[in-house]
């Protein structure tokens, strides 16, 4: 088994960028620029490494390979992304790795690609400013468009297989990472459990007990034997089911309007460990969105875009404007679930006003666009 993190360090050691392997600062998913040059470089990737895998790592600084890490991401509906956008789509997953010298909510994210017909990818239709039909191949470090009959070469293999060998995972590794674990969440009674054997998953979490049903917030899940973390969240709350096979992870999202917010059932994760020493992810999103008055949302809706016209002004907030501005991304991802669909226009046009703001407006901003990301992806 891969130690990930591992992976990564030989990765940034060994390699420049080239044509199986590409970093980036950050990775934008919020708009098409994003989402389009995303799929420029998976495509590029998947058909310069027919027969091995290629590697995105995110969180490292170009010029000197500085690892400064980026925000957890969920990525459990990014290969629905691929697949919606790429013909002959290649398999990809992004899995977030945890590093000693980051902040508990900061990881570097590895995006693996890997070909699952050996067939030329290309895009199904247009995106940003590529278009559909379109055909990449990486030269170097460059993700270039190419002719559509142009030859598949596996050039890489040997080299990629090097790589993931120098950073399989050992005992010592397994060990350093249970105690790196247990030292780093003390504050929230962490513990481990050892599944076939084999594989040791660590969980820590805020516990609260609600009508005898115990649930978790502030919640880290990791997966030591690759140094994966499986799921991170400061807001939301969580249950946890264990049995000698799986770790299901049940999370819930905080809505509502005023008064009136309840938790709903957003995503079951399930993860099942087999006796081979392969395990399996499943999800399955629950969520169904809250429905409420359309002439009381009307009136949210104004409100919400006034006070950005406020921030975008610098005009002054008062204390009722600024307890509203805490509201303001939830009013507008509500506003969208009931058919207001400029609302997500809206929520994305007032980001840099809200991260100017205060860093908890903006992680509520982030929690939000996260869960409208997951629900647009399904």
């Amino acid at each position: 088994m891969i130690n990930k993190r591992l992976l990564i360090k030989n990765l940034l050691a060994h390699n420049d960028e080239n044509s199986f392997y590409d970093k980036k600062r950050i990775l934008n998913f919020e708009d098409r620029e994003g989402k389009g040059k995303f799929l420029k470089h998976v495509c590029a990737l998947a058909n310069s490494n027919p027969k091995n895998n290629s590697y995105i790592v995110v969180g490292v600084e170009d010029t000197d390979n500085s690892i400064v890490g980026v925000d957890f991401f969920d990525d459990s509906k990014i290969q629905n992304l691929v697949n919606a956008y790429l013909s002959n789509p290649p398999r990809v997953s992004y899995e977030n790795i945890p590093f000693p010298h980051l902040s508990e909510d900061k990881v570097v994210g590895l995006i693996t690609i890997r070909s699952q017909s050996g067939k030329l990818c290309s895009l199904r239709k247009n995106i940003w400013k590529y278009y559909g039909g379109s055909v990449f191949f990486r030269e170097g470090s460059i993700s270039m468009p190419k002719a559509f009959d142009i030859e598949i070469k596996d050039l890489n293999s040997e080299i990629v297989t090097a790589i993931e060998n120098h950073a399989q995972n050992n005992i010592k590794l397994t060990l350093d990472g249970v105690f790196d674990f247990m030292n780093f969440r003390k504050d929230y009674n962490p513990t481990y459990k050892v599944f076939k054997e084999y594989f040791v998953v660590c969980w820590a979490g805020k516990e609260k007990k609600v009508d005898n049903e115990i649930y978790y917030s502030r919640v880290d899940i990791a997966l030591i034997n690759e140094q994966v973390k499986l799921f991170y969240s400061e807001l939301d709350e969580v249950s946890i089911t264990i049995t000698d096979e799986s770790f299901t992870i049940l999370e819930y999202v905080h809505l509502g309007l005023q008064n009136t917010y309840k938790y709903y059932p957003l995503e079951k994760v399930v993860i099942t460990f087999n006796d081979n020493g392969s395990y399996d992810i499943d999800s399955e999103l629950l969520f169904e969105p809250p429905q409420f008055d359309k002439k009381t949302l009307f009136h949210l809706y104004n409100s919400n875009n006034a006070l950005v016209e406020k921030l975008k002004n610098n005009i002054g907030l008062t204390k009722n404007d600024h307890k509203d501005l805490l509201n303001l991304p939830a009013t507008y991802l509500i506003c969208y679930f009931n058919n207001f669909n400029e609302a997500k226009d809206k929520l994305e046009e007032a980001k840099p006003y809200l991260k100017g703001y205060s860093e908890e407006v903006y992680a509520l901003y982030k929690e939000t666009t996260r869960i409208l990301r997951k629900v647009r992806y399904s």
